[in-house]
C-alpha cells in the first residue's frame, strides 16, 4: 500500500456499534486522519442485524474506497473479509471484539486502535489466505460463506451456541468456559468420512472437526500451531477423545504440548515422541467432511446452524490486509508485500 500520496484514496470504516466503545472518537480519528493525509472524506458506515457488514462493505467498495477500516468482532471481521475477497482493497483491522482472532494470529496490535488506524494510510499491505466454507443442509441446499479464522462442525459449534452472550460481554473469551461445560454433558461423538482433494477417502470418529486458516487463540492457545495464514493450507483439526477421560489429553494437547512444548527445541523433541491421539491433525487444499445426520457449524466463532456436509477450502492471497510498516506476520516467512499504491 505504501505511504499515502496528496489526494489519492478515499477510507471506508465499517463498525459495528455494539462492539465499538467510542464511535465518535473512531470517526473522528479517521476522518482527521482522512484530512491530513488529503483523501476524500471518509465512508462511515454502520453495520446491522440485518447486515452484519457484507452489503456495507460492497457499498464502500463501489464508491470507491482504496482502503476499508472495520471496527467490531469477529463476526463483524468475517462479514466484511467476505465482501472484501478479491477486491485488491487493504483491510486495516481495528481491534474491538471479544477475542480479535484474525488480528490475534497477525500479531497486529490489539489494545489500540490508534496504529491500526494509521497502518491503513501509510503502512504496507499484505497477502493473506481467506477460507471458503460450502455448507450442505439437511435439505441439500447448499450455502457459501468465507472464514478468516476457522470453521468447525460439532461440539465446537454447540460450545459456541451455549455461550451466554451477556457473559460474554461481561468476561469476554472466558464465557466460553461455560458454553463448554454445558455443551460436554451432552457431547456425544459422531462419524464423519472425510476426503481431501485427489486422495484417499477416509473415516474417524471425533467431538469435532476444525478447518483452520490460522490457530491462535487468546491465552497464548495453539489449538492448530501449525496453521499459517499465507501458506495457502488448510490445517484440519481432528478432535477424538477416548471417553470422559479422554479429555484430559485434548487440553493437554492444547495446553501444554501445542502451547508451551512447542515453542522450544527440546520441547518439540518431546512432542514428536509423545503418541496423544486425542487430536490429530491433518492438511491440504481442499476437503469435504460428511456425517450421517446434521450437526452444529460455525465460522470465526458465529453459528451457522446445522449442516450434513461442509466442503472447505483456502484461496491463498484472496484477502489483502493492512499492517504497520515493517511489520512481520505470525508466518515463518513474511507475506509477500505489494507494491506501493495497490
Amino acid at each position: 500500500m505504501g505511504r499515502a500520496r496528496e489526494g489519492n484514496g478515499r477510507a471506508a470504516l465499517v463498525y459495528n456499534p455494539v462492539k465499538v466503545r467510542s464511535v465518535n472518537a473512531l470517526t473522528a480519528a479517521v476522518s482527521n486522519r482522512s484530512a491530513r493525509a488529503g483523501w476524500e472524506e471518509p465512508l462511515l458506515l454502520e453495520t446491522s442485524i440485518e447486515d452484519p457488514g457484507q452489503q456495507v462493505t460492497r457499498r464502500a467498495l463501489d464508491e470507491g474506497a482504496t482502503v476499508v477500516l472495520v471496527a467490531g468482532g469477529d463476526g463483524t471481521v468475517r462479514s466484511v473479509a467476505e465482501s472484501m475477497r478479491g477486491s485488491g482493497v487493504p483491510l486495516a483491522i481495528l481491534p474491538s471484539g471479544t477475542g480479535n482472532l484474525l488480528a490475534r494470529n497477525l500479531l497486529l496490535p490489539l489494545d489500540d486502535v490508534a496504529p491500526m488506524v494509521q497502518a491503513a494510510f501509510d503502512g504496507d499491505a499484505a497477502a493473506v489466505d481467506i477460507g471458503l466454507a460450502t455448507l450442505t443442509r439437511s435439505t441439500g441446499e447448499k450455502e457459501r460463506h468465507a472464514f478468516v479464522v476457522m470453521a468447525g462442525m460439532g461440539l465446537d459449534a454447540a460450545m459456541i451456541a451455549n455461550t451466554n452472550p451477556r457473559m460474554k460481554k461481561q468476561v469476554g473469551w472466558v464465557a466460553y468456559v461455560d458454553g463448554a461445560a454445558r455443551s460436554l454433558a451432552r457431547a456425544a461423538p459422531f462419524r464423519i468420512a472425510y476426503q481431501f482433494e485427489g486422495r484417499s477417502l477416509h473415516s474417524a470418529k471425533v467431538q469435532s472437526i476444525l478447518f483452520a486458516n490460522c490457530g491462535a487463540l487468546p491465552a497464548g492457545i495453539e489449538l492448530v500451531p501449525d496453521a499459517r495464514v499465507d501458506d495457502g493450507l488448510l490445517d484440519v483439526a481432528l478432535i477424538q477423545p477416548a471417553g470422559p477421560l479422554g479429555w484430559i489429553g485434548v487440553w493437554r494437547k492444547i495446553w501444554w504440548d501445542n502451547s508451551v512444548l512447542l515453542r522450544f527445541r527440546l520441547g518439540r523433541r518431546v512432542v514428536s515422541r509423545t503418541r496423544n491421539q486425542s487430536i490429530r491433525y491433518v492438511t491440504g487444499h481442499r476437503i469435504e467432511a460428511a456425517a450421517s445426520e446434521p450437526h452444529p457449524v460455525e465460522l470465526d466463532g458465529d453459528e451457522f446452524g446445522e449442516a450434513a456436509r461442509i466442503r472447505c477450502e483456502i484461496d491463498r492471497g484472496g484477502l489483502v490486509v493492512a499492517v504497520p510498516k515493517g511489520h512481520v506476520l505470525t508466518s515463518s516467512r513474511r507475506a509477500r508485500v505489494l507494491p506501493a499504491g495497490r
